[in-house]
């Protein structure tokens, strides 16, 4: 049997110094989706991500609440780690730096680069940013404070240990102008370049004026500092001097994926690393931009963040995995607010695909009896669906192999609004009037769930609910939680007989009006009992009756459809001329979803006889037909044997 290829993905570890926000929930989703993407493709997938828990802002932070500093980051690890579970992020390990396999590591490198003579002995002094964990000179400040987050410097005066940068800067320099994708996207290299160019200086690697971190092996005065230590993480939870078999099968990792602020490190600072301990580079660093807020970017020290906790039990998992995917721009920061990801949900989750699937599932059922049916008689209409499916594959396939993770999901939909307009092209209502078109049809109803199909595969990397909940409606996966990739670019391969059942709405519509006045970004923490204001007791409301008086004023009269039309630019809109009696009047109805024109002509409907006019898109409406309806489908109220004009009782 043949051995699959391995495909090694990491995020930065994170800092336990507070709970995650939504910033470092886009770079996991990241990785799990190209994870995902890259098991479906066969790829026997290593995804790490972990923690980072050394330092002195840990080490302050925790003894100023009594506490030692593991008993301080525990708790938050856990949190952590149940973020990564409620967003179902597929990680294959979780390394943290206090652990001892990785510890072990760290010392054992920082002494074979010390005994070859790139580290030594100096007497640093600098500005040191608690918060940030990170030394400057004095000429990387921003008007005296720290250039990453704006806050008070201290002056640091101590012997340390230092790294020889500069020894490696032209052979990192060659490495990333003979490999092109070393570093994306380009804009971000170009940055690199130019910070290499400028003059690398040796970077501090071991403190003194705290002790909770790595002791340095031969020193024990010294520990060692963040980023040496912190880096090493992606060598030692895969095996490096433990396992040598599984640690050369996995590196060089295929890709590094962080956000664009910790991008130098990455870049720079492990490639150099890596060539002072003889190890190959990893083959890609991808820097994502910045979710940001409207007062900047988000930051645990400024307090501006978003839980994503909150919004996944607020909107599901699948509904934030497909915000957060979509939000990002290839290379560029995206802005996040509570109404932009409601309005995404209704448009793209909601109005277009959650639509489709439920227009769909409604007419197999109603046309062939709950079965897909075989498809019988083909147009050049189809071969265009057939066409664009293909080339939807191809291009989220490139996408996601970029890590363009916006692009992918544009594509994707592109397909979804091909197949919602496919429906109204082809009027399966009026083939299903015509016994003779039935052929024609089955072979409509065949390619929607086709298309269907597809879409929950290509959808499965950043949705891996999505393709069951919709199998239970529309039966197209033996098994929905191993579908393979390719099965995404061949068209045919839904089984015809299987049997479809409406099931719950897939995404349902969120009332932009009912959103808090306060949303989700105004950093909502959870309250200690102390805050908690309680409400005074309210008592119950009883429900508001109306008379038989009041339900006498609403005159409902039965109405006859002489005429009916789309109305332009209006998807939703119908025109309706109607008859009560002698007279005539024109109602404005948004049922064009759910009905042609055609199927309204020469039926009776109960209409709202006595509502006031109003003006819609330009055209009176002198009424209102009644209709029933649930989350998926619309049914107006028709009449039979009772003519026109006569009231309904």
């Amino acid at each position: 049997m043949e051995s699959r290829k391995n495909y090694y993905i990491t995020t930065p570890i994170y800092y336990p110094s507070d709970n995650l926000h939504i910033g470092h929930a886009y770079t996991t989703v990241a990785g799990d989706c190209l994870a995902r993407f890259k098991r479906m493709s066969g790829y026997d997938v290593h995804y790490l991500t972990g923690t980072d828990e050394h330092g002195q802002k840990i080490e302050r932070t925790a003894r100023s609440q009594g506490m030692e500093p593991l008993d301080f980051i525990n708790p938050i690890v856990d949190s952590i780690q149940a973020l990564w579970k409620k967003l179902l992020i597929t990680n294959d390990d979780f390394i943290r730096t206090t652990e001892a396999r990785h510890e072990k590591v760290v010392q054992a490198l920082f002494q074979k680069v010390y005994e070859q003579g790139d580290i030594y002995m100096a007497e640093y002094q600098g500005w040191y940013c608690t918060p940030c964990e990170t030394l400057f000179t004095e000429r990387q400040l921003a008007e005296g404070k720290c250039p990453d987050c704006g806050r008070e410097v201290e002056v640091v005066k101590e012997e340390s240990y230092f790294f020889n940068m500069a020894k490696y800067a032209d052979r990192l320099l060659d490495h990333i102008e003979g490999h092109p994708d070393f570093i994306q996207p380009e804009s971000r290299r170009n940055e690199v370049v130019s910070f290499i160019k400028m003059g690398l200086e040796d970077l501090c690697v071991s403190r003194t004026s705290f002790s909770w971190g790595v002791p340095v092996p031969f020193n024990d005065k010294h520990v060692v500092y963040v980023w040496f230590d912190a880096l090493i993480n992606y060598l030692s939870a895969i095996g490096l001097g433990v396992d040598d078999k599984a640690f050369n099968e996995r590196w060089p990792a295929d890709v590094h994926i962080m956000a664009k602020d910790i991008l130098r490190f990455h870049a720079i600072i492990w490639p150099i690393m890596l060539m002072a301990l003889d190890l190959p580079l990893p083959k890609k660093v991808y820097a994502h931009g910045w979710i940001m807020l409207e007062g900047g970017k988000m930051s645990k020290s400024k307090g501006n963040v978003v839980d994503p906790v909150i919004l996944v039990d607020k909107y599901g998992v699948d509904a934030v995995r497909y915000y957060l995917a979509k939000e990002l721009t290839f290379g560029q920061d995206g802005i996040y607010s509570e109404e932009m990801m409601a309005g995404r949900i209704n448009s793209d989750l909601a109005n277009d695909l959650g639509n489709l699937i439920s227009r769909t599932v409604a007419m197999i059922i109603r046309y062939f009896k709950g079965r897909i049916p075989e498809p019988a008689e083909a147009a050049p209409l189809d071969e265009e669906l057939k066409e664009l499916a293909a080339k939807v594959y191809q291009e989220a396939t490139d996408k996601l192999e970029r890590l363009d993770l916006s692009g992918y999901l544009i594509a994707v939909m592109r397909l979804v609004s091909r197949a919602n307009k496919y429906i109204d092209e082809t009027e399966p209502w009026l083939l299903a009037k015509d016994e003779a078109r039935i052929g024609r049809l089955a072979e409509v109803m065949y390619n929607l769930a086709e298309c269907i199909r597809m879409v929950l595969i290509l959808t499965a990397p950043v949705m891996p609910t999505l393709a069951s909940r919709a199998n239970q409606q529309l039966n197209l996966f033996k098994d929905a939680n191993s579908l393979t990739w390719a099965e995404a670019g061949r068209w045919g391969l839904t089984v015809a007989g299987s049997p479809v059942q409406k099931g719950e709405v897939l995404f349902p519509r969120i009332d932009l009006k009912s959103l808090e006045e306060k949303p989700v970004e105004e950093n909502q923490q959870e309250k200690s009992a102390q805050e908690v204001i309680k409400a005074e007791p309210v008592a119950p409301v009883e429900p508001e009756y109306i008379t038989i008086d009041d339900f006498a004023k609403m005159e409902l009269r039965v109405a006859e459809v002489v005429a009916c039309e789309k109305m332009e630019k209006a998807d939703k809109l119908l025109i309706l001329k109607v008859r009560l009696g002698e007279e005539e009047r024109t109602v404005v109805s948004g049922i064009a979803q759910h009905y042609a024109p055609e199927e309204l002509i020469g039926k009776k409907v109960v209409l709202v006889a006595n509502l006031k006019p109003t003006k819609l898109r330009g055209v009176m409406s002198q009424g209102m037909i009644l209709a029933a309806s649930d989350a998926d489908h619309v049914e107006v109220l028709f009449v039979d044997q009772i003519p026109s004009g006569n009231r309904v009782k």
